[in-house]
C-alpha cells in the first residue's frame, strides 16, 4: 500500500508454494469449475442469521486481491443494522423509479425484462446483511497529502470477484446492486467524499423458496468466451 516515505524494491521470497501435479491441479479445477457454476444471485433471503465472522473473513479474503501499484483502492461496509438499510431500500427505490419512468431506453429494459428485475427492492431490507463496496478514487496519508491511485475500477472489480466468490465458498448467496448515483451512501456509511459506491450486495442464506430467472443458467460456450493460440 502507499506509502509517503520512499520505499525502494526489495525480493522477498516467495512466502506460500501451493502449486501442485498436473493431474491434482486439474482435478482442483474441475471441481472448482463445477462448485462455481453453482453460485446464483438471489433476491429471496432467508431470516436465518449469519455471523459476522463469516462476513469479516470472506472481506478479509476479498481484501488479499491484487491491485494497481499495491495501492488497495477499495472499502467495504458490512451493514446489519436494520434503519440503514431501510435508508438505502428507500434511496435505492427511488433511484428505480426514475429509471423505469424514463432513465432507461427501451433496449435496456427490454434486455432487464427476462431478469426480473423491477423497482421494489426488498432484499435490501431482507438480506441479513448488505456489503457496500467503495472505491477509493485517490488516497490521503495521515497529515492529508493527496496521491494518486492507479487502476482503480479493475482493481475494485477484481476484490469484488474474489468477495462473492468467498461468500459462494461459505454457501452464502448475493445479489449484485450497482447504485447509480446513490451519492448519499458515503456521508451515511462514515465515508469519506473521494470514495464512490459502486456495488451494494445483499448477503444471506437463500430462502426456501429462492427462484433465478430461467435466463441466467444460459452461459456463452466455450468457443464464444474462450481463444487459444498454442
Amino acid at each position: 500500500m502507499y506509502r509517503k516515505d520512499e520505499v525502494r524494491y526489495q525480493a522477498l521470497a516467495l512466502p506460500d508454494r501451493v502449486q501442485k501435479p498436473d493431474d491434482q491441479a486439474l482435478a482442483d479445477a474441475l471441481a472448482f469449475r463445477d462448485y462455481m457454476k453453482k453460485r446464483h444471485s438471489v433476491r429471496q433471503f432467508s431470516t436465518r442469521p449469519v455471523p459476522q465472522d463469516i462476513i469479516t473473513a470472506c472481506i478479509e479474503a476479498a481484501c488479499t486481491a491484487p491491485s494497481g501499484a499495491n495501492h488497495q483502492p477499495w472499502h467495504f461496509v458490512a451493514i446489519s443494522n436494520p434503519p440503514m438499510k431501510a435508508k438505502i431500500r428507500e434511496a435505492a427505490e427511488e433511484e428505480e423509479r426514475a429509471f423505469y419512468s424514463g432513465g432507461a431506453g427501451d433496449e435496456w429494459l427490454a434486455a432487464l425484462e427476462p431478469i426480473g428485475n423491477g423497482v421494489d427492492k426488498p432484499h435490501l431490507t431482507e438480506a441479513p446483511w448488505l456489503i457496500v463496496v467503495f472505491a477509493q478514487r485517490f488516497g490521503l496519508t495521515e497529515d492529508g497529502t493527496r496521491y494518486k491511485n492507479y487502476y482503480v475500477p479493475e482493481s475494485v472489480g477484481i476484490a469484488t470477484g474474489m468477495l462473492i466468490t468467498a461468500l459462494h465458498q461459505a454457501g452464502l448467496c448475493c445479489l449484485e446492486h450497482t447504485p447509480n448515483p446513490m451519492k448519499f451512501l458515503p456521508a451515511l456509511c462514515g465515508r469519506p467524499e473521494q470514495e464512490k459506491a459502486v456495488m451494494i450486495l445483499p448477503v444471506g442464506w437463500p430462502a426456501p423458496d429462492a427462484t433465478v430467472p430461467a435466463v441466467a443458467k444460459r452461459k456463452k460456450p466455450r468457443d464464444q468466451v474462450l481463444s487459444v493460440f498454442e
